[in-house]
């Protein structure tokens, strides 16, 4: 099993493990699951940061890669065929992160942990939570 982590999920997982039900948790320390995080999160990070609606995530920002790999995470590239399918949804969703991190994860065949409810919006998107 292959897992898509959603921005909310990698910084729970980072900053707050006990946010995260103990299913969640249990998938994120399975060996024999393999979990990604897209650069899209990384960009969704900073950018918050920057602008101050995301508070306390500098720990996260100064030691993102070594933060990835203490979950055994690992990069999943944001390619052309991801960036066309989050442009081509025809749902209302505005958000260019959460396109993008569904487009990903549709496109890959991959389970989106998410807690956001939004997201069921996105037609094929296999949810995990």
């Amino acid at each position: 099993m292959s897992i898509l982590l959603d921005t909310h999920v990698l910084l729970w997982a980072l900053l707050s493990p006990e946010r995260l039900a103990a299913h969640d948790l249990a998938l994120l320390k399975d060996p024999g699951v393999t979990v990604l995080v897209s650069p899209v999160s990384a960009l969704e990070i900073a950018i918050k940061h920057r602008l101050g609606t995301l508070i306390g995530v500098e720990p996260v920002i100064m030691g993102y890669t070594a933060h990835l790999a203490t979950l055994g995470a690992q990069e999943l590239p944001v390619l052309s065929t991801h960036a066309m399918t989050a442009g081509l949804f025809a749902v209302p969703h505005r958000d260019p992160f959460d396109r993008l991190l569904a487009a990903q994860a549709i496109t890959e065949g991959l389970t989106l942990l998410t807690g956001d409810a939004a997201m069921a919006q996105f037609p094929g998107l296999v949810i995990g939570w």
